[in-house]
């Protein structure tokens, strides 16, 4: 039941334009300041998985973990998603108390 409320929610975020998704746009977001949350794939590469952690650390932007990113990208209507970026205040305080 958890998963469909974030998913849910995650797609209404999407439909209300509040999120960015893919790896170069999300940390251009959080480099802006912009960025309220991260959601990261579980199953991403080292790499990406490292820089996206590395970004949210130094910029203090709060990031979550989801199961995989076929989840991730259903949510918000598309193919499979790595990283997507929360940009409003509400939305990120919701999903975050969804996801712990």
């Amino acid at each position: 039941m958890r998963a469909n409320q974030w998913m849910s929610l995650l797609g209404l975020a999407n439909r209300a334009r509040k999120i960015i998704s893919g790896e170069e746009l999300s940390v251009k977001e959080i480099r802006s300041g912009k960025a309220k949350l991260v959601l990261l794939s579980a199953d991403a590469s080292a790499n990406t998985t490292k820089k996206i952690t590395d970004k949210c650390k130094s910029y203090e932007v709060p990031y979550k973990l989801v199961e995989d990113r076929h989840l991730l990208g259903q949510a918000i209507g598309k193919e499979a998603r790595v990283v997507v970026a929360v940009l409003d205040d509400g939305f990120a305080k919701k999903l975050i108390s969804l996801l712990d």
